[in-house]
């Protein structure tokens, strides 16, 4: 039996108080030097850090006098009760975010979860610099009316890049929530023409609906999940249910709620609990769509989902959870659409979360934002309906476009997505020594990728961790209740995932 095993770099030769068991450790060392090498290597190649300091910085509290100005200033104009401090974008660079008091941090959160390539990269840089790209940075086009003549071919190179296998159209939108709130009109829309079995509209459906009435207007709803976030809009806002400050005062829809599963960690430690989770939930899925359906009598027309629940507290689902989920959509006619926006384009090892349960086939739909740069959802051609039913004035921009084609660039060419799979492993690992060394203050590392979190064992515990973390030079956020969630850059490095375990060290060893 091993006591005891490191795997931050500062600590990977320390002895097992079991001398027997030395060729075990000798063992387990290489494998996790065979990672360090890989993460160096891949680390090696990739642009962005050049500009970066040897390690964070920090000359005044955080925030810090200039920052706690500003923020008195800008609270006469509107609220200001969110911010955590003032940033200097220009002098940011990589994974270090610099405030206006000149400290230099480690930002683990990079905007909540929205900046793949961290900060002022070169090869996003040339894109803004770029004459040939002036006209679409200078005129916001209305895409749904009058697109730019490249609009095709841009479009078709996210797809090529990016789209999972047979969802080969795209709808671009402004935002996550905004991109939810379409993808559950397309739901909509496409159930009713089933529903109708392609007849075509009533004078009834067509006069009754602009007042909230008629056929035209069903009473359908979306299954959603306790814990999950889709947005702050009003529709999306019936499927979030993470906060209370989120809900509090707004009007919502009767839609139904399901559980979500709570696994026990470490996973191998508590397979049968976790299995029973899974099963419980599933089961009450099932039951609800039973209810909706036949007693309500407001169908379940669509089921929303989130890989990782990544602001209810950073909750996992298992590949058989989801796995069973497809076919229960299938089976009740729900469609099913997988919520990637704090999730996709490679946060967790794999472009896109949900490839790590192996589902039958793609979702019928799924919704992206933040790390893509716009929003949006990938569908097929079974959800095309008439013109101006998925609409607004900008339809997103293809300025935001230009940016994620050439992020889609970088990360194939420094093959970044790799390098998130490997530093999550030493990541991951890690965290999880730090769990059992601390226990009585964290617990439950859990992770994929570099998309990992862990909780406090209280609210306050968590946030007083965070506060000493920033005040070490360490920009982090939390999720839900307890966790401390971990959302940074694709050029997150094995040396910057040292410098946060040395730093969380150190604010654990302070409590």
């Amino acid at each position: 039996m091993l006591y005891v095993i490191i795997f931050s770099s500062s600590r990977l030769n320390m002895l097992s108080k079991n001398a027997c068991k030395f060729s075990r450790l000798n063992q387990i060392q290489r494998s996790i030097t065979k990672n360090f090498n890989t993460c160096r290597v891949l680390s090696a190649e990739i642009r962005g850090l050049g500009n970066e300091p040897d390690a964070p910085v920090v000359n005044t509290p955080v925030p810090g006098p200039k920052s706690l100005e500003l923020t008195k200033q800008i609270a006469t104009i509107q609220q200001a009760g969110t911010i955590q401090f003032f940033t200097d974008y220009e002098n940011s660079t990589g994974n270090y975010i610099v405030d206006a008091d000149g400290n230099k941090l480690l930002d683990v959160y990079m905007q909540i979860a929205s900046l793949p390539l961290g900060y002022n990269h070169p090869d996003i840089q040339k894109v803004i610099s770029d004459p040939k790209n002036y006209s679409i940075f200078v005129n916001r086009p209305a895409l749904g009316t009058n697109p730019p003549v490249n609009l095709y071919e841009k479009l078709t190179k996210i797809i090529n890049s990016c789209a999972p296998k047979g969802l080969n159209m795209i709808q671009t939108m402004a935002c996550g929530s905004c991109a939810n709130e379409n993808a559950y009109k397309a739901i909509f829309i496409r159930y009713n023409s089933l529903m109708r079995g392609g007849k075509d509209l009533t004078a009834e459906d067509l006069n009754e609906c602009v007042v909230n009435k008629g056929p035209g207007c069903p009473d359908l709803s979306i299954l959603s999940f306790k814990g999950a976030f889709h947005g702050r809009t009003f529709g999306v806002l019936a499927t979030t249910h993470s906060k209370t400050i989120h809900k509090l005062d707004i009007p919502s829809l009767d839609w139904p709620v399901a559980p979500f599963p709570r696994y026990k960690y470490p996973l191998e430690e508590n397979v049968e609990y976790n299995k029973k989770q899974d099963e419980d939930c599933l089961r009450e899925v099932e039951q609800l769509i039973e209810y909706y359906n036949n007693v309500k009598k407001r169908p379940v027309a669509g089921i929303v989902v989130e890989p990782v629940q990544s602001e209810g507290g950073d909750h996992h689902g298992s590949p058989y959870f989801f796995q069973q989920l497809q076919r229960i959509g299938k089976e009740k006619n729900s469609m099913l659409l997988i919520d990637e926006v704090q999730t996709g384009l490679g946060a967790t090892g794999k472009m896109w979360a949900f490839e790590h349960f192996n589902l039958a086939e793609s979702p019928d739909l799924m919704t992206f934002a933040k790390k893509m740069q716009i929003g949006g959802y990938f569908y097929s051609e079974k959800f095309v309906t008439q013109p101006y039913r998925i609409f607004n004035t900008w339809l997103g921009d293809p300025a935001r476009a230009l940016l994620l084609e050439e992020t889609l660039n970088v990360i194939k060419r420094d093959k970044l997505i790799e390098l998130n799979e490997k530093t999550g492993e030493y990541l991951l690992s890690n965290l999880k020594v730090m769990c059992k060394d601390y226990s009585k203050l964290i617990a439950n590392a859990r992770g994929l990728g570099t998309f990992c979190a862990f909780d406090g064992a209280s609210s306050k515990i968590r946030d007083d961790l965070i506060a000493k973390m920033r005040n070490l030079g360490i920009q982090c956020g939390a999720s839900g209740d307890v966790a401390f969630r971990i959302r940074p850059s694709l050029i997150f490095s094995k040396k910057h995932a040292d410098i946060f375990i040395d730093r969380l060290e150190k604010s654990l060893k302070s409590f």
